[in-house]
């Protein structure tokens, strides 16, 4: 299975979004966890790579799992650990290896190209308090077969 973190990081009403030029699709930075590495220290170091922002003080608030499947057979899973932060240091990298970067207003965020599980941990995480599991059950293609959602 392979794990990855990620952070949604607000500033004045704005997150920091990351547009991946696959499918233009936008998602919270973050990254890979490497060998050894917990899910906090995975964070500040993708976040880092990606945007040259050092996340201060990020929060643990989804811990989602996502299940490609095609024809009910699982093809990959994988784990993704996401925090959220508002306090940061240092100034957007100008050009990401991973794709675009750019602040977008809070109220804008659903409304951009997203996959759809992806929505539902946005909307977690810019507006409810507490701890998020979910499954996200998808093909290969990234069309969402079903979730699970569970807030506590």
């Amino acid at each position: 299975m392979r794990r990855v973190a990620n952070c949604v990081l607000t500033h004045e009403d704005r997150v920091l979004l990351l547009q991946k030029p696959r499918r233009n699709w936008v998602v919270a930075p973050g990254g890979k966890m490497e060998d050894g590495e917990t899910p906090l220290a995975t964070v500040r170091r993708e976040f880092m790579e990606e945007t040259g922002i050092e996340l201060l003080n990020p929060q643990l608030r989804a811990v989602s799992t996502i299940v490609i499947q095609e024809r009910y057979a699982k093809v990959s899973e994988w784990m993704m650990f996401s925090f959220f932060a508002n306090k940061h240091k240092g100034e957007m990298l100008e050009h990401s290896p991973e794709g675009r970067l750019f602040w977008e207003k809070e109220t804008n965020v659903l409304s951009l190209p997203m996959a759809l599980g992806d929505q539902d941990l946005f909307k977690h995480l810019l507006g409810k308090q507490g701890m998020l599991f979910s499954t996200f059950y998808y093909t290969p293609d990234y069309e969402l077969l079903d979730a699970k959602l569970e807030t506590v």
